[in-house]
């Protein structure tokens, strides 16, 4: 598959990814033992509403299944368009206390640090070898970053994002990642370095590839906008964050962007203001967009705003609770970070070994 397909390929690829996403359910219902998931996030910020129903909740489902979840937090990404890492250890335990706080159990997922692993970084080298610099600039995931840094040039690292993607995911021998369909291009390269590798250094074991080839599982939930009606973006200040309380969830809702008609529908394409809040009290009350818009009638934006308020102060008060007692011990949550950090070093200790064998460059 072209990097930079054209709409009638990137067609065809979405609809072969949306049937292996569904064959692929139908095996992890049969085994879940099969699958290790790679997944993660930048520690630019804190989480919102926006990650929980786009993924989140998605992870903790496909986790409680019993699947070997590994759960990257991205530190070292953060430098790709940025001068300096900020706020930066507050941010990798507020994303740690936010997967805790949901529902990921330390049982069943790996939470670790880009920067804490060398061995992975170090994968960067073989695999830039079998990458073109064109490939790289026509990537889409590097254009879209590009874009959102308002012009600045481009960094070395923003350039390899793809590259470092890949060895996020190969490093564990990830063979399934969860991605909305606008991220099927980054996947897409961790799939050809794969084949690439194997084609140029061979295998440490002849039976087998070093690296699997990994499948993408899509999301099913739609995305949930900003309370501005754009897309929802922590450099925005258009979201909900999950540590936010009742109180602050409140005002940022009164805030929301509505319009003067007072009867409410769910309209994405006409009303996206007002059908965006309606979706959000949907995913928070377990029911569809148009039952809820149903029973809210002529109700106005005021209505509606309380609707959302209430669906959501009560959907997230558990977690709340939960966040503020992970909050209140710091040693808990450094032990977690430890401890995932030591497992990856030794996954991906092990799969160096196998790349430098492979290469023949295990003296």
């Amino acid at each position: 598959m072209s990097l930079e397909p054209g709409s009638n390929d990137h067609e065809a690829s979405l609809a072969r990814s949306t049937e292996r996403s569904r064959e692929i359910e139908a095996e992890i219902a049969k085994d879940p033992s099969k699958f290790r998931i790679l997944t993660g996030d930048r520690p630019t910020g804190h989480l919102h509403i926006g990650h929980y129903f786009g993924s989140l909740q998605n992870r903790v489902r496909l986790a409680s299944l019993g699947i070997d979840t590994m759960i990257l937090i991205a530190d070292y990404q953060v430098i790709t368009d940025r001068d300096g890492v900020g706020p930066i250890k507050e941010r990798v335990y507020s994303l740690l206390t936010d997967y805790l706080a949901v529902g990921l159990d330390p049982a069943h997922a790996t939470f670790f640090t880009h920067s804490s692993v060398p061995a992975l970084n170090q994968l960067m080298l073989p695999f830039l070898s079998i990458v073109t610099d064109a490939e790289l600039r026509r990537n889409p995931t590097v254009k879209t970053e590009l874009d959102d840094t308002g012009g600045r040039p481009m960094s070395g690292l923003l350039l390899t994002y793809p590259v470092h993607q890949a060895a996020d995911i190969l490093f564990c021998k990830a063979n399934l990642v969860p991605v909305g369909k606008d991220q099927l291009p980054h996947l897409e390269q961790a799939r050809v370095i794969a084949r690439r590798f194997d084609e140029r250094y061979g295998r440490a074991d002849a039976s087998r590839p070093v690296f699997p080839e990994p499948d993408a599982l899509l999301s099913a939930s739609g995305t949930v906008l900003g309370l501005d009606g754009q897309k929802m973006s922590k450099s925005k200040g258009n979201t909900i964050e999950l540590r936010m309380t009742a109180d602050e969830t409140a005002k940022l809702i009164k805030r929301a962007v509505t319009d003067s008609d007072r009867h409410i529908s769910y309209d994405p394409a006409n009303r996206p203001e007002v059908s965006n809040l309606v979706n959000v009290a949907a995913l928070a009350l377990g029911r569809t967009p148009e039952d809820v818009a149903d029973e809210l009638g002529d109700a106005g934006g005021g209505g509606l705003k309380k609707l959302v308020t209430e669906s959501l102060n009560e959907y997230f008060a558990p977690i709340r609770a939960r966040r503020a007692e992970l909050e209140a011990d710091p040693g808990y949550l450094r032990q977690v970070l430890a401890d995932g950090n030591a497992r990856a070093n030794a996954i991906a200790d092990q799969t160096l070994s196998e790349v430098r064998a492979a290469m023949q460059m295990d003296y």
